[in-house]
């Protein structure tokens, strides 16, 4: 058996601990000091850790946990990220014997271009490209791989349980219903959420079923939003149309 456990970092940063009760694997650990803190409190081995991109909010604190435990660091390598010595790539299989857990690995580009997933048919670690009611920023890449990347995302199964690294949910949700104010599973996410942070607990995880029913980056085929965004000039309806139009109002909303 084991748990996942968000680990708060920065402003509003998940690191995820994947823990037993003797060991665990840590997941984008930006910054050492709040894992040193949950490992200690926990009576916690560290037995490895997963990046799935090269951001310094995801890898900061690899280096003064490898001092603490030397431990596998498994993600794509990436020479802004020296820290890999496990490098995976599409198709590949990450197992943690300690959890009876394997994950399968998923290039997701277009966040950045060293941009992976962990995933399994319950469990996804998705970093900055899947968000709650939204998705990550095109900073590599083009937006086409983007769009691509998160309609992969959205194939797996509606249980699957969403594990994004940041804790952008109520802002993101805000942007949605301006998108889609009709949608009632939005309406409804919007007042779990904001009751969730009012006691300040994780909107996380999600899971895909939430996603594709209140995501609008999951939802560009929907006719109201695109009647929204043709009110706001869209001439191209197609989904990467769509998503185009979407990504660019988000970053401005």
């Amino acid at each position: 058996m084991f748990k996942i456990t968000a680990i708060p970092a920065f402003n509003d940063n998940y690191i995820w601990a994947i823990h037993n009760d003797s060991v665990a694997v840590v997941v984008d650990p930006g910054d050492a000091t709040p894992v040193l803190r949950f490992l200690e409190a926990q009576g916690l081995q560290l037995r490895s850790i997963l990046c799935t991109h090269r951001h310094a909010d995801h890898i900061g604190g690899i280096e003064q946990l490898r001092g603490v435990y030397n431990v596998g660091v498994y993600g794509r390598s990436h020479p802004n990220n020296p820290y890999i010595n496990h490098n995976l790539r599409e198709g590949d299989t990450v197992v943690l014997d300690d959890f009876e857990l394997a994950f399968n690995i998923i290039e997701v580009p277009g966040h950045l271009n060293d941009h992976i997933a962990y995933y399994n048919d319950e469990i996804l670690f998705c970093g900055d490209v899947l968000f709650g009611a939204g998705c990550g920023r095109n900073k590599e890449g083009t937006l086409a791989q983007l769009h691509h990347s998160l309609e992969r995302l959205s194939l797996l199964p509606g249980a699957t349980r969403v594990y994004c690294a940041h804790e952008y949910t109520v802002a993101n949700i805000r942007f949605a219903l301006a998108c889609e104010p009709s949608n009632s599973a939005l309406q409804q996410r919007a007042l779990a959420a904001q009751s969730l942070r009012e006691q300040n607990l994780p909107t996380l995880p999600s899971s895909i079923a939430l996603e594709r029913n209140t995501n609008p980056f999951l939802r560009c085929d929907q006719p109201e939003i695109i009647d929204t965004l043709k009110h706001r000039g869209l001439a191209d309806d197609s989904p990467l149309g769509v998503f185009t139009t979407l990504r660019t109002w988000r970053n401005q909303f």
